[in-house]
């Protein structure tokens, strides 16, 4: 047992200074590149932390790190997080190592809402009214696949299931609808956010994700015991006195808000919430209260980590995040199904 945990401290250890190692490298390269030295500096400075006078740093490179690409980062490590915990209490909540968050609606609600914002033209009032419009879009997805699901104060999980791809299915139909009346202005809007990217992410990004994001993981990383429990099916977990409706619903409320909010900010990004996880059980086992701390962790390094080799793989240009993880999450998911017709299981 102490084996165990030490391996785990480790686990954790290594993971998070590789993490950082990741965001000061997203820091430091690019179009303009910055010495690591520097960059530091800059943080230190605008951080107003003492011994650090800013001497030699130019405005220019004050520019690229503080206010371009510290909010991108940041919002690539909340993001990141936010989907591959909300992909590992999904996976949890169904069973199913192939769940992910996109799959009780929450994307194509949040496209919905966002096609909505564009074609009123309110996005160009504020950053912030197009990641509003697209959480109340999500929101309303997933309260109609719950209440569609709902049967007697329980939710049967293939009934859910099945209720998210027909609201998901609406939900595209009715965004595929409305697409259709755009100008190509607004529909170049729109395609651009479902994409999925980091590109021109500032601090306001960040102050709007920071607050629903952490409170989200925290909340879930709270309920992982129960999630543990309801984890090993319905039966063992009424028998020990869970409330499975009650439970799995506000599991599934949380991780919408967590889900839907990173959504708002970085466009829709696939993958994250399906792999990360899987591979965090792999290394880690099953375990909730271990595997959600791990899965935030893996999930803003795998972001961040995609986010900065799209940079990097055709400069000046850059190719978006949310093509980043379709490119290695696609053959990863393959890989998972072949496993499955194989009969060999998953994970």
């Amino acid at each position: 047992m102490t084996g165990r945990i030490k391996h785990k401290a480790w686990f954790f250890f290594g993971m998070s200074a590789l993490l950082c190692l990741v965001v000061l490298l997203s820091l430091i390269w690019g179009q303009i590149s910055v010495p690591a030295p520097t960059a530091l500096a800059v943080i230190g400075k605008q951080l107003h932390l003492p011994g650090i006078d800013g001497a030699g740093i130019t405005p220019e490179q004050t520019s690229v790190i503080w206010h371009i690409r510290m909010p991108r980062t940041l919002v690539g490590v909340l993001v990141g997080a936010a989907l591959a915990v909300s992909g590992a209490v999904m996976q949890g909540v169904f069973g199913n190592p192939l769940a992910e968050p996109g799959i009780i609606g929450v994307s194509s609600g949040a496209a919905f809402g966002a096609v909505i914002a564009i074609a009123l033209g309110v996005t160009a009032n504020g950053i912030f009214y197009m990641p509003v419009f697209a959480l109340a879009g999500a929101l309303l997805s997933v309260g109609l696949t719950v209440a569609l699901a709902m049967r007697g104060g329980k939710i049967p999980v293939t009934i859910l299931l099945l209720a998210g791809i027909a609201i998901s299915m609406l939900m595209g139909a009715l965004t595929s609808g409305i697409l259709t009346f755009m100008n190509e202005y607004r529909l170049r809007e729109f395609l651009f956010w479902m994409v999925g990217g980091l590109d021109y992410r500032r601090w306001e990004h960040v102050y709007l994700a920071v607050g629903p994001v952490l409170t989200g993981i925290i909340v879930l990383i709270l309920l992982a015991r129960h999630l543990n429990i309801l984890s090993l099916g319905e039966q063992e977990a009424r028998s020990v006195g869970v409330p499975v409706a009650v439970l799995r619903l506000l599991l599934l409320f949380v991780s919408t808000v967590t889900t839907a909010t990173a959504v708002c900010v970085s466009g829709t990004i696939g993958f994250v919430g399906l792999i990360v996880p899987h591979i965090m059980r792999l290394l880690l086992g099953p375990e909730h209260r271990t595997l959600l701390p791990a899965c935030a962790l893996a999930g803003g390094l795998f972001l961040v980590a995609c986010d900065t080799l799209g940079r990097l793989i055709i400069p000046p240009s850059e190719i978006r995040v949310g093509i980043m993880t379709a490119l290695l999450g696609a053959p990863y998911f393959l890989h998972l199904l072949h496993k499955t017709q194989k009969g060999g299981g998953l994970s």
